[in-house]
């Protein structure tokens, strides 16, 4: 029996393993438009993952290119010389202008591209930008512009320029904009924009932040007990506050590829001390502060990809980084309800029989949505592959199956879920901080 176990947790360690490093592959960013008027001309300056769409794919709720089809085809224009990709692009510009609605009242304006920058090649894992400049003539007396951007394009930022009071929004899902007035004065009040930013801020940890959703389980991996977790959430959250509020105002600026490697050898500490000391050492609040620094500064460069409202930065500060906290949580109760079982077991404060019925049936429940949503069409649309989620949850339904079969082991559920989940979250920091620094 001990070798059956041990042979279901290295399976079950390869499975969730394989799960989060295919999850980080071949990322989308959203778009940025920058929107300008000046002597009765509008100028949009959309600076996005140009690969994409001469791809032709549809990258409505996309976030990896590796969900494509055409994944292939995006990652051999990744790797094309700039000038080579510049003519690639001016083949598929009418189709893609003419996608966008864009108008004053109700006449359409015909944009025109004359300006195509496209950034050199790089890290053919990661996007990169491409720059394109539109302009169109306005019709005299125009007060206001309305903009339409397509699903299939994935998400927009739209930011106005030069004007007071700039109009700002995060466009998904085919969203338009609304009337913009050209003069300014289109900002939200300040509990909107607190408002706008708290989904924001969710969205980056839930789903998009695989990251620091694993650093977030590697101090809950450490103890479930309730005075551990507030020590460490606070001095986790704590930190990251003040970073991304320095970082987004530009008083600390460390470049990404410094921050991201970081952030995985954070996560690789944190997960491998749990399985060195079953308890929460003097020293980890201060190292998970320190930590917690690094990761704010990751947070703080999501907002400098589409900035922030000057006259409303404290609103938006504070809605994104209530965002993510509540992602945080959200979290941490799932795994909480997940576990809860197994450790009423080990507690001896629940039968043995009725914790292998929940957790065979959650095994059951997590891989027939896997299986389900594996079927073509099923997860169109979503920011991520389910999978990433479901495979995980079903490897710890059943780690928590072997703590509640082996429960008379001593420490059962340190043994077969603490020590086996905190292994896998180590192993993916590691292949983060080499994936980020060689490949």
């Amino acid at each position: 029996m001990p070798k059956l176990f041990f042979r279901v947790h290295l399976l079950a360690i390869v499975a969730w393993f394989f799960a989060f490093v295919a999850a980080q592959a071949h990322e989308v960013r959203p778009a940025i438009g920058d929107l300008v008027t000046r002597d009765g001309t509008l100028e949009l300056s959309l600076t996005l993952n140009a690969e994409a769409l001469v791809a032709g794919v549809n990258l409505d709720g996309v976030i990896d290119t590796d969900q494509l089809d055409a994944s292939d085809a995006v990652d051999a224009l990744r790797a094309l010389a700039p000038e080579d990709l510049s003519e690639r692009i001016r083949a598929v510009l009418p189709e893609v202008v003419n996608a966008l609605d864009i108008r004053t009242g109700d006449v359409r304006l015909d944009p025109q591209a004359t300006e195509i920058e496209v950034a050199p090649i790089g890290n053919t894992d990661l996007p990169r930008d491409t720059r394109i400049l539109l302009r169109a003539a306005l019709p005299p007396g125009a007060q206001t512009v309305a903009m339409s951007w397509p699903a299939e394009y994935g998400t927009l930022v739209l930011r106005q320029q030069g004007v007071e009071d700039p109009y700002t929004e995060y466009l998904s899902g085919g969203q338009g904009s609304g009337p913009i007035t050209i003069s300014g004065g289109d900002e939200r009040s300040g509990p909107a924009t607190f408002l706008g930013y708290v989904p924001v801020g969710f969205d980056h940890i839930l789903p998009l932040g695989l990251d620091h959703i694993l650093f977030v389980l590697g101090l809950f991996f450490l103890s479930p007990r309730l005075r551990v977790l507030v020590w460490q959430i606070s001095a986790f959250t704590l930190a990251h506050t003040l970073t991304l509020a320095f970082g987004a105002l530009g008083v600390v600026t460390v470049p990404p590829a410094i921050v991201e490697p970081l952030i995985a050898a954070s996560i690789a500490y944190v997960a491998f001390e749990n399985i060195r000391s079953p308890e929460m050492t003097r020293w980890r609040p201060l190292l998970i502060f320190g930590f917690g620094l690094l990761h704010g500064l990751g947070f703080a460069s999501v907002l400098g990809e589409f900035g922030l409202p000057q006259d409303r930065f404290l609103w938006a500060l504070v809605g994104f980084n209530i965002g993510v906290e509540l992602g945080q949580l959200t979290v941490i109760g799932a795994m909480f309800l997940l576990v809860w079982m197994a450790l009423r077991v080990d507690e001896g404060r629940a039968r043995v029989e009725i914790g292998q019925g929940v957790y065979a049936v959650l095994i059951l429940l997590f891989l027939g949505i896997a299986y389900a949503v594996g079927q073509p069409g099923w997860a169109a649309g979503l920011e991520v592959d389910p999978i990433v989620f479901l495979a995980p949850l079903a490897v710890l339904s059943a780690l928590c199956l072997a703590s509640v079969t082996l429960v008379d082991d001593l420490d059962a559920y340190r043994r077969y879920v603490e020590i086996p989940a905190s292994a896998v979250i180590g192993l993916i920091g590691i292949y983060w901080v080499v994936e980020r620094v060689f490949l």
